[in-house]
């Protein structure tokens, strides 16, 4: 019998999916590392937050059938911006780029359901935080501080569009 090495290889597919009252458990059981729970803020807390605020919009990453993560968005149409207020990948997903792809799936949901020009987002600068993969998907600082976070932004006009 012939092996299909190409399906061996097949990464699985990254998407953004509702949670619903079946899978919300199974998204607040994610975490990232010990070390990185000073940057993120816990799934739960995230939905509870989102749920009392009309410009959230949010979603549990997937790989396949697999709930990996977690992402939310501030979106502000009428000031032609939306603001990534909390990505996560769980520690025992992140470095197979799931996190790259999920956040290409961020992007082309804010292009295509909106007129926003910018992404923007705030980091710590310290040691173990996500500056490096930000400036990684293209953003960049702004030189604006929001709370103790440096605001980075993607810009996400291309010219001639």
């Amino acid at each position: 019998m012939a092996m299909n090495l190409g399906a061996l290889n097949r990464e699985p597919k990254i998407a953004l999916c509702k949670i619903t009252g079946k899978t919300v458990m199974s998204i607040c059981d994610l975490h990232v590392s010990e070390a990185q729970r000073k940057f993120v803020a816990p799934n739960a807390i995230s939905i509870a937050q989102a749920s009392f605020s009309k410009s959230e919009w949010f979603r549990a990453v997937y790989a396949g059938d697999t709930p990996i993560g977690f992402v939310m968005l501030a979106e502000m149409p009428e000031r032609g911006r939306h603001f990534l207020w909390r990505l996560m990948i769980d520690a025992r997903y992140q470095g197979k780029g799931y996190g790259r792809r999920a956040m290409g799936l961020v992007i082309r949901h804010v292009k295509r359901n909106s007129k926003a020009k910018a992404l923007y987002l705030s980091v710590r600068r310290e040691t173990g935080g996500a500056e490096g993969f930000y400036k990684r998907l293209g953003f960049e600082f702004t030189g604006r501080m929001e709370d103790d976070e440096h605001v980075m932004k993607l810009g996400l006009i291309v010219p001639g569009q």
